[in-house]
């Protein structure tokens, strides 16, 4: 597939993720646990793990949050020479929190730890159906945010899909990989390339599947497989793949990751100092979330989230209260409206009518991303606005702030409602926000 085919694909895939088209459920196999010998955790990865990944008891909650995604986020870790543990690739199971020992690690191999991050397609596919994708991208962004929190140095949301798989020893048959996160500090910034070496005394290694002829050392554009293309029908995008199914999903994603800039660049996690109490806490609060934060909290919550990664996405907040409208920081770093009135129980609506966001305090909107963006815009897009909205929701948690992430959003175009140009601004990911049920005060919250 050239790379103007792998762009429609992916722009038709995107217009009907945002299209009131309503998936079909289906069913998924149980998630498999990882293959190889187990080994529980030192001291250096447990900690952050335990703070990030881990389940708690009985499997369903978790420190990180779910953008909308069903928890699927697995991780591989590339352990290096020098560590505590044996050299060599291991899967990290997070309802036993113990690693699965996969294979060796190439002569070529760097000292420290890094993670590759894939995206377990089918349980949230079954579940969304062609809404899945976009989900996953923002569950990533979820889990490198809730690493980085937990104390890794650096993460990495654009290397090319090829790199990462030959990192990781990854082929087309297991879930795509997404995203790499330095675990420890003297895991160096080539630490991808020096993975992905071809090292004759692997016996996976068979072919190389990075071309080393280009002088810098990076992988060129990959090449993807043609998505299938269903038959047109009246509810239907018509040029989309049927992707919500599993294997199409993985298409898609697989078509973002391969579709990446060759380059690829190591953000510094932001130094954020906060009780591990906090990071074991800051799950999803449960509806209704009403009370409007104050003017100081909306201007932190918006600086943390534009300030995080500078590729990310454009940051507004829909209030409510007695002068309800949708804000954002001006040049002077003070709210300033963007547009008088309540959208909130329009948000509510796009919002799969999850009708408890019409009454809620506030609204953290990431948004932009045009209908025409290239896969590469696409994934970075929703990939750094899960990165930073997974950093806006433990400012949120540290004021005391209750908040809910929002993945779903259908016919969301946000610069359209505002008198803006249609199909060049639409809604990537919210963060519901309330105050503490006793800070709340009758009435501040009707949206009528």
């Amino acid at each position: 597939m050239t790379h103007a085919d792998a762009t429609h694909a992916v722009t038709a895939a995107l217009t009907r993720a945002r299209s009131a088209e309503q998936p079909t459920e289906g069913t998924a196999a149980p998630r498999p646990r990882p293959a190889g010998p187990s080994t529980t955790l030192p001291p250096e990865l447990d900690r952050v793990l335990r703070l990030s990944l881990a389940a708690g008891p009985g499997g369903r909650l978790r420190p990180v949050p779910s953008a909308g995604a069903l928890h699927p986020v697995d991780a591989h870790l590339l352990v290096g020479p020098g560590s505590a543990l044996p050299a060599g690739r291991y899967a990290y199971h997070p309802l036993t929190h113990l690693l699965h020992r996969r294979g060796p690690a190439p002569s070529t191999a760097p000292p420290g730890t890094l993670a590759v991050l894939t995206a377990t397609i089918e349980p949230t596919a079954a579940h969304y159906g062609h809404r899945a994708w976009p989900l996953l991208l923002l569950d990533i962004g979820h889990a490198a945010a809730a690493l980085a929190l937990g104390g890794c140095p650096a993460v990495c949301l654009d290397a090319p899909g090829p790199l990462l798989a030959a990192a990781a020893r990854l082929d087309a048959t297991d879930a795509p990989p997404l995203a790499a996160v330095r675990i420890t500090t003297d895991c160096p910034t080539d630490a991808l390339l020096r993975w992905a070496v071809r090292d004759p005394t692997d016996p996976i290694d068979r072919t190389d599947p990075i071309d080393r002829t280009d002088r810098t050392g990076q992988p060129p554009p990959a090449r993807i497989r043609p998505a299938r293309i269903r038959p047109a029908r009246h509810d239907r995008c018509a040029d989309a793949p049927n992707a919500g199914e599993p294997a199409d999903t993985h298409r898609i994603l697989a078509a973002l990751g391969q579709s990446a800039d060759t380059r690829h660049h190591w953000q510094p996690a932001p130094s954020v100092e906060v009780p591990d109490s906090v990071l074991l806490t800051r799950r999803s609060a449960p509806p209704p979330l009403p009370g409007a934060p104050d003017d100081r909290q909306l201007v932190t919550l918006l600086r943390t989230a534009a300030a995080v990664h500078p590729d990310g996405p454009t940051w507004c907040v829909a209030t409510g209260g007695p002068r309800p409208a949708l804000v954002h920081l001006g040049d002077h770093g003070r709210l300033e409206a963007l547009a008088t009135g309540d959208a909130r129980p329009t948000l509510a609506v796009w919002a799969a009518r999850q009708r408890w966001v019409a009454t809620t305090g506030a609204v953290l909107l990431a948004h932009g991303c045009p209908d025409d963006a290239p896969p590469a815009q696409v994934r970075a897009l929703h990939q750094t606005a899960g990165y930073a909205m997974g950093h806006a929701q433990l400012a949120a948690a540290s004021m005391g702030l209750r908040c809910r992430p929002i993945g779903s959003w259908q016919r969301a175009d946000l610069g359209a409602a505002i008198g803006r140009a249609p199909g060049r601004d639409w809604v990537l990911h919210g963060l519901a926000i309330g105050r503490q049920p006793d800070e709340c005060h009758q009435g501040d919250d009707d949206p009528s």
